[in-house]
């Protein structure tokens, strides 16, 4: 259902997402296999993975103006041409990203975990959203989720198992350590991978 506050809700989304989709497309013109963070906060972990893997390109993404502008400061700070980030929806850019761009990595470090039972419909790891990721992935591509609130750990884990697209990978080594703003406040946290199962071939005749 679209936001009760929003008159013509299906034209202001598909002019949003035709303007991303214009920007993303300039921003990311020959790319082709691209590693995604989302919900990317200030930029800390995917500068840190971006300066240790400079021949890959790598976008973070954030639906807080601010925190973008900061994460943009690091990268030119630190000079990093193949990475970028952009303020979007994850759904958006999903639905943005050029058709000839497929996702090699996606992390998912500290996502909001809307802890109340009416909010759980908010949280980002949902069947419905990891079918849309993974039609954007390659075959093989990595799902990386990290969290400090262990009841979404759970369900979040749970979703990804029994999904038809994903395929979980309990003994998978983590790729990167870079401890960001809310992993260094937390206590402790839980993380697991997933990689992207070969798209389903019908049988045909």
């Amino acid at each position: 259902m679209p936001p009760p506050s929003i008159p013509d809700y299906p034209a202001v989304l598909a002019s949003r997402r035709a303007e991303l989709r214009a920007q993303v497309a300039s921003r990311l013109a020959g790319v082709r296999a691209l590693t995604l963070e989302i919900g990317c906060g200030h930029g800390h972990f995917l500068t840190a993975y971006a300066a240790a893997h400079p021949e890959l390109h790598c976008l973070g993404l954030d639906i807080a103006n601010d925190r973008i502008a900061r994460a943009l400061r690091k990268r030119d700070r630190a000079r990093l041409t193949r990475l970028d980030f952009v303020h979007a929806d994850a759904d958006d850019l999903l639905a943005a990203l050029p058709e000839e761009i497929s996702l090699a990595q996606v992390f998912v470090l500290f996502p909001d975990p809307w802890p109340k039972r009416r909010h759980h419909k908010n949280r980002l790891m949902q069947p419905e959203f990891l079918a849309r990721l993974a039609a954007r992935c390659s075959p093989g591509a990595g799902l990386y989720f990290r969290t400090d609130y262990r009841p979404y750990f759970a369900e979040a884990r749970a979703v990804v198992a029994e999904h038809a697209d994903w395929r979980l990978q309990p003994d998978a080594a983590w790729p990167f350590e870079h401890v960001t703003v809310f992993q260094a406040r937390a206590d402790a946290h839980e993380s697991f991978v997933a990689f992207r199962r070969p798209p389903r071939v019908s049988a045909s005749g």
